[in-house]
């Protein structure tokens, strides 16, 4: 499990995170939740080492990851799917896919990872040549998580993988990642879609003004009024 106790980050003299603790689950799925502005994307890039935090602790696999940096980080077998999924849109699919397999341990077993990928999103395999750019918001989602899965993860991170995506596409990921989680890779999910992810995860913590004001599992949550009047609406 990834366990982080006291956080505080931020950037310049802007404080974000105000001493956010929480633990990762090693296996299943746990959602992040909390209004746009609460933090989420900041701790995501703390757990991932593109941003050191001013104080507490990231603890996996007994190291302390706020002192490691980003490529350790994804070698010790976290992986992160970022918002807006960040391609090379000038290179194939399979070009793209490639990258994720850089860290010498993924080598040997790319061939294989590369197969798995494709057999979960097969319009993927059909145009591996394609370039990424001609690719439609939803393939190219597809794209990033595969790129993740390709550095054959232990943690996949995802933020915001439903944005901009329509209803029938954001099912088709959100079926992708339930059957990712069935293989024993352990999934943190930032997502906005609060009713889709507390539907698709086994737990979920609410991040408000930099804190973590509610952790539990995620149908308790769905049954709580307080979450349901502030992210499901009066009518859920």
């Amino acid at each position: 499990m990834l366990e982080v106790r006291d956080l505080v980050a931020g950037y310049g003299e802007f404080h974000v995170l105000a001493g956010v603790t929480l633990t990762i689950p090693s296996d299943g799925m746990m959602a992040l939740l909390g209004p746009n502005g609460a933090g989420k994307t900041t701790l995501l890039r703390c757990i991932t080492g593109l941003l050191r935090p001013r104080a507490g602790s990231i603890r996996w696999d007994d190291t302390d990851l706020s002192v490691v940096r980003p490529h350790s980080i994804v070698e010790r077998g976290i992986a992160m799917v970022p918002e807006g999924r960040r391609l090379f849109a000038r290179m194939s699919v399979e070009d793209n896919l490639d990258l994720g397999a850089f860290a010498p341990r993924t080598r040997a077993g790319a061939a294989a990872a590369l197969e798995r990928v494709y057999a979960l999103f097969p319009v993927l395999a059909q145009r591996r040549t394609q370039l990424v750019g001609a690719l439609s918001g939803g393939q190219q989602q597809m794209v990033a998580i595969g790129r993740a899965l390709m550095t054959q993860p232990r943690l996949l991170i995802l933020d915001e993988p439903s944005l901009g995506l329509a209803p029938r596409v954001v099912e088709g990921i959100f079926t992708a990642l339930a059957d990712i989680a069935q293989t024993g890779v352990a999934i943190f999910l930032a997502e906005q879609n609060v009713r889709a992810a507390l539907t698709l995860a086994r737990r979920a913590c609410i991040l408000e003004s930099g804190r973590v004001t509610r952790e539990a599992p995620s149908q308790a949550l769905l049954d709580d009024p307080d979450v349901r009047r502030a992210y499901l609406g009066p009518l859920a």
